[in-house]
């Protein structure tokens, strides 16, 4: 799928204990991005929004996990992860 605007690949930034950890040590920030993206289309995507230069790009499948409660079964939603990391003397902002 061909994207008009960066912003459609590109959904939320993950704050977390891991990925405060990946900032701090590796200048690489972590992403939920669009399922079908690819790493080319991520690397052009944050490079457009923040005007940053882009290391590398890891991506992963997150699996969606069964849930409970009370006596319903669901099913939580699948989602695609980014590890994106920059070149050295460049940073972006998310907090």
């Amino acid at each position: 799928m061909k994207y008009v605007d960066p912003r459609q690949i590109i959904i939320r930034p993950i704050i977390t204990e891991k990925s405060d950890k990946c900032i701090n040590y590796q200048n690489a920030y972590v992403f939920e991005v669009a399922q079908d993206a690819n790493k080319v289309e991520i690397r052009n995507a944050v490079e457009a929004i923040w005007d940053v230069k882009v290391l590398a790009v890891r991506t992963m499948n997150k699996k969606g996990k069964v849930r409970r409660y009370k006596y319903k079964k669901g099913k939580t939603s699948q989602w695609k992860k980014a590890i994106v990391q920059l070149r050295e003397g460049f940073t972006i902002d998310i907090y």
